[in-house]
């Protein structure tokens, strides 16, 4: 992978369980139910969802796919009005992330430096990418009735299911007693597992310390960076971009990268599923604009195509053939631009 395309990968934000367990362990999870009323509509998953944003934990979670597992440690409290929550990388190069509601502070040692950003959408535990209310006309929700476990903990499993070929399916385990989703499956359309993110330790409600919300590194000296980005109307600017069914545009900016280059970046969003589309200028001179066509970096689907005078990589967390039609669709007149 090219490090441009890489800066794009890193760019889109973008989310995501097991299947029927032994029945001893049904049994013994099953004695355990919740008096919760658990709905198999679009109002569970944000009973989910509001389980990650007012609940106080602490745990362990995996991230699967393929090869590659990647595991990181969650802090987050709920003071009744604002959210904290600290996310530290204990894989991989050292990276700590602390975040105030919406608003996340990366943290990169090598550098020094903090990166300030707002965060679009919702990581795990968290779960909805953008509004809810459409969910139900493209997924298919199933509650199980048999329980799982995870974490130690025993859970509901949910199966979201896609109603056509345009987003994958998913399979959550949220846990019986609190709602919170303590694993996330996404899986392909022949629901072969494409990736998972788990706890692996966890505790509800733990006693903390003041500092376990605070970085292990003293900050003192560091540069803090913003984005350079403006937010955009692509319509405005000449450009025609279908959306598949169910997906809408939940971000339109223009970002600057430190090559001096200005990308335009547009997000759709279904709830579940997100896709971005990068538009930058086309240099002939330049070798670096790949993918030409389909190609794949991990659970990420990229396909990539030149539009006129502008280079497309549209990528997602979603079916190749979506990308490719998006992608095939777009069109671009300068005369529709405004003026």
């Amino acid at each position: 992978m090219t490090p441009k395309l890489s800066r794009l990968v890193t760019l889109c934000g973008i989310l995501a369980v097991s299947a029927a367990t032994g029945s001893a362990l049904a049994q013994s999870a099953g004695d355990s139910h919740s008096a919760r009323v658990w709905p198999a509509n679009a109002q569970l998953l944000l009973m989910i969802q509001k389980a990650a944003h007012t609940l106080n934990y602490r745990g362990v979670f995996t991230y699967h796919h393929g090869h590659t597992m990647q595991s990181s440690r969650i802090t987050h409290v709920f003071d009744g009005t604002n959210e904290r929550e600290r996310l530290e990388a204990l894989d991989g190069k050292p990276r700590e992330y602390l975040r105030q509601n919406n608003v996340v502070r990366e943290l990169i040692p090598e550098t020094q430096t903090v990166l300030l950003e707002r965060r679009q959408g919702d990581l795990f535990p968290g779960l909805l990418l953008s509004d809810a209310t459409a969910i139900d006309q493209h997924y298919r929700i199933e509650l199980r009735s048999e329980l799982s476990r995870v974490a130690g903990r025993a859970c509901r499993v949910v199966d979201i299911v896609p109603k056509d070929e345009f987003r994958f399916g998913y399979r959550l385990c949220a846990d019986d007693e609190t709602a919170l989703l303590l694993r996330a499956r996404t899986l392909s359309d022949e629901a072969r597992m494409i990736e998972q993110i788990s706890f692996t330790q966890l505790t509800i409600n733990p006693k903390l310390a003041d500092n376990q919300l605070e970085s292990s590194w003293s900050l003192e000296g560091w540069r803090t960076v913003e984005p350079d980005e403006k937010p955009i109307d692509l319509y405005a600017l000449g450009w025609r971009i279908p959306a598949p069914p169910g997906y809408v545009a939940t971000l339109q900016v223009s970002r600057a990268f430190a090559d001096e280059r200005r990308v335009n970046q547009l997000i759709l969003s279904d709830g579940l599923a997100t896709i971005s589309i990068f538009i930058e200028p086309y240099q002939a001179g330049l070798s670096d604009y790949k993918p030409h066509g389909p190609a794949r970096n991990g659970s990420v689907n990229i396909y990539g195509g030149q539009v006129g005078d502008f280079w497309l990589t549209v990528l997602g967390e979603v079916p190749a053939g979506t990308l490719e039609q998006i992608a095939k669709a777009i069109q671009y007149n300068p005369s529709h631009a405004a003026h």
